[in-house]
């Protein structure tokens, strides 16, 4: 990228788009008029400047405000080029100002907690459940924060004059339980209603349309797609967003160029892997539902590629069992994974609290890849193991039918 603004490229587009051209121009729309056709990756950590004076003033005022420096990049941890280009895209995607892109999904969390508690913001209220790590930084208070954890019913209650943040999930991770978001937003008031979106994505839901004023995505789930990058990002308006910024320079939590080329390649393909995936999960839904050896189905309304499911018998068996499906912690890749959430993502929730929010030691959570599926049921039936038997009919049904002579009369 030359010297000009890195978002010199914002001004393009000026008409409405659809969400799957979005995911496929947002962030490139310059490119034809450079001469390119595949988004640079530009890797400096440092950028020569002659002119110490103005590099003097725009560090001043991003200490300001938090905003992007106009002109040339200064520094990695100030910014990036290909990092900037899948900011604005999501951004676009989500129907916010802006976005931040942080190292993880936990980092970009980190650094809304940190933004509240620098304007003496400390208290949260969230709903369970959470994503595990969500959960614990919460309720560990490791940033001087402290939570109050309710039900969606119970927020407005829950806020205090030093609330700073109301936090969920929806779908939540791992019971794919869902929330009114737009009745959460309104009982938040005047506090920021931060949602999670990693499970929807932007192809299902955008929360901010529903009036939440942050959206959280780890984007080492749907966002990148094929399970080879690890980041996070929190989209908003421009304000925070500059918060944001400060607090990323500050601690040091920022995305390499690398995965933000990753996660801009996964963003085009974005709309297309969510609803074939989910298509298939949802067939796949049905199919547990109707099967003797599971005794519950978590499918959202919303649809999408996520579904938990509780077993009759050892859970652990059906770990073990699976051999197409990979068993593995995290979600939202081409492949299809599975884990026990009480096992590893939700291990370092307190068991009491874990159950309460219907986690159960039963639970299995499945994120659908685009693998066939009769290829994943072949997989998951031979993982559940043997069907029980059939119940026997009734005796009236079966003198029925021995009249018939469809069955042999039982004395």
């Amino acid at each position: 990228m030359d010297s000009a603004s890195t978002h010199a490229y914002d001004d393009v587009r000026t008409a409405p788009r659809a969400l799957a051209t979005e995911a496929v121009h947002a962030g490139r729309d310059d490119l034809a008029r450079r001469g390119l056709h595949a988004p640079p990756i530009d890797l400096s950590t440092t950028y020569p400047s002659y002119d110490s004076r103005a590099e003097a003033a725009r560090i001043d005022a991003f200490a300001t405000d938090g905003a992007d420096p106009e002109g040339p990049p200064i520094y990695g941890r100030l910014g990036n080029p290909t990092v900037a280009r899948f900011e604005t895209a999501l951004a676009r995607l989500e129907g916010t100002e802006a976005s931040v892109a942080f190292a993880s999904g936990m980092a970009a969390l980190s650094a809304v907690l940190l933004a509240r508690s620098a304007m003496g913001l400390r208290h949260v209220v969230a709903v369970r459940p959470l994503y595990g790590c969500s959960d614990h930084l919460l309720t560990a208070g490791l940033l001087g924060t402290e939570v109050t954890w309710t039900d969606p019913a119970g927020i407005t209650d829950a806020l205090r004059p030093d609330t700073g943040l109301v936090m969920v999930e929806s779908p939540a991770n791992p019971t794919l339980a869902e929330v009114d978001l737009r009745a959460v937003a309104h009982a938040c008031g005047s506090v920021p209603l931060l949602a999670d979106n990693t499970f929807a994505t932007p192809v299902l839901q955008r929360p901010a349309e529903q009036g939440a004023r942050l959206v959280l995505h780890s984007a080492t789930k749907y966002l990148g797609g094929h399970g080879d990058v690890m980041a996070g990002v929190v989209a908003c308006d421009e304000e925070f967003a500059g918060r944001l910024r400060q607090v990323r320079f500050a601690t040091g939590g920022v995305l390499h160029p690398l995965a933000g080329y990753l996660l801009l390649r996964g963003l085009s393909t974005l709309p297309v892997r969510v609803r074939a995936a989910s298509a298939t999960a949802a067939e796949l839904a049905a199919r547990l539902a109707a099967d003797p050896r599971v005794a519950r189905v978590h499918y959202p309304r919303i649809g999408g590629a996520m579904i938990a499911f509780e077993v009759h018998e050892d859970p652990h068996a059906v770990i073990g069992g699976v051999r197409l499906v990979t068993p593995a912690v995290s979600l939202g890749s081409v492949d299809t994974l599975i884990q026990h959430p009480a096992s590893i993502s939700h291990r370092i929730v307190d068991a009491d609290d874990r159950r309460g929010a219907g986690v159960s030691d039963r639970l299995l959570r499945m994120s659908v890849g685009l693998e066939d599926v009769e290829d994943l049921w072949a997989d998951l039936d031979r993982a559940l193991g043997e069907r029980p038997p059939a119940p026997a009919a009734p005796r009236e049904l079966r003198e029925a039918l021995a009249e018939t002579g469809s069955v042999s009369p039982v004395a």
